[in-house]
């Protein structure tokens, strides 16, 4: 039981009648100053207020409300929560427990929302953002399409990969009478102090971050890289592109929807977090006019990396698999078909 729910339970039996004059303190607790307390979800979806939000409209309040502590995609920055992503790790010793990976209801990731966030300023969001927003987190989990509505009657029913991956806690029944006993009282310490605090560990996260806008946290980070300045001596020649499937492209468009917080592509683009997609397929690494990169992607364009499909297709499908060190905060397209979709997009683009 959360506690919330602990909380609700003692305003009401606080809040009943005759309780507060037998106590002799304070008054009857009124029912909705004990509705307003009582704020959880219960996993059946109970306690839902009625509302929608799709994941598409949900981007945009993620962007505004919790990209700055979790990433643009959902990856987490910095010792802030990862939301996305994990999904080969559940047998590791040390797993990524993220809603893709490891919920089992998607309720609790309505509830905590819900009550909890953003950080710093709880329950400031409406029914309908929140709705939104978890079905944002299932689309950077690629467990919906961006088109994908969450309702109130919806939710409940909906089923995470890792809904079978717990076991029933039978501890009452198989440890705790073997913690029944009397208590060991002898060897014990004469004193316990504190050696360390988790803020000097680095394991808490700055409270002063949480005002820093997403934009802002992606600059810094590749402000962090030591950069380069990009020179072509000669213009390379392009790879010539297959006839593009017009069906292909509108799917990748979608896809890219993906990618459009850090990078533009098509006429007027400019640099953003990263830089801008115009031409890159059949192209030489690390040649947008005026775009610092990363040391990583440096030495590999020196190495004479070329951005044809199966390079695309291999960085797009896990970043850091194919640069180690680069400094985008995307974890990669599981699918083969938004992979094919997304680079003849961005092959519709050319110099």
């Amino acid at each position: 039981m959360s506690k919330f729910l602990k909380l609700a339970a003692v305003l009401a039996v606080v809040g009943s009648a005759g309780h507060a004059d037998k106590l002799g303190l304070g008054r009857d607790a009124l029912p909705e100053e004990i509705a307003a307390w009582d704020v959880a979800v219960r996993p059946d979806g109970r306690g839902l207020p009625p509302g929608s939000g799709n994941a598409y409209d949900g981007e945009e309040i993620f962007a505004e409300k919790c990209a700055s502590c979790h990433g643009d995609f959902a990856e987490g920055l910095g010792n802030w929560p990862k939301l996305a992503g994990g999904w080969d790790t559940l047998d590791r010793e040390d797993p990524v427990k993220t809603v893709g990976s490891y919920w089992p209801y998607l309720t609790t990731t309505w509830d905590y929302i819900n009550r909890s966030m953003p950080f710093g300023d709880a329950q400031s969001l409406k029914p309908d953002e929140v709705y939104a927003i978890v079905a944002y987190i299932l689309y950077s989990n690629d467990l919906v399409e961006d088109d994908f509505e969450l309702s109130d009657q919806t939710l409940a029913r909906f089923e995470m990969p890792n809904a079978d991956g717990f076991i029933v806690d039978d501890r009452a029944e198989t440890e705790y009478d073997q913690f029944s006993g009397d208590p060991c009282m002898t060897e014990c310490k004469d004193e316990v102090k504190v050696t360390m605090r988790a803020m000097v560990l680095d394991v808490t996260p700055q409270s002063d971050e949480s005002n820093v806008e997403p934009a802002q946290v992606g600059a810094q980070l590749l402000a962090d890289a030591s950069a380069q300045e990009t020179a072509a001596e000669s213009e390379p020649q392009k790879e010539e592109v297959a006839a593009l499937d017009p069906v292909l492209i509108e799917a990748g468009e979608k896809v890219f929807r993906k990618c459009k917080a850090c990078h533009q592509v098509g006429e007027g683009a400019k640099n953003r977090v990263g830089p801008i997609l115009t031409g890159i397929v059949g192209h030489a690494a690390g040649q947008v006019d005026g775009f610092k990169y990363s040391k990583p992607l440096m030495r590999m364009a020196d190495d004479g990396l070329v951005w044809d499909e199966d390079n695309l297709r291999a960085f797009l499908a896990k970043p850091k698999g194919f640069m180690k060190g680069t400094k985008m905060g995307f974890n990669g397209l599981k699918k083969d078909e938004d992979l094919a979709a997304i680079i003849a997009y961005l092959a519709s683009f050319p110099n």
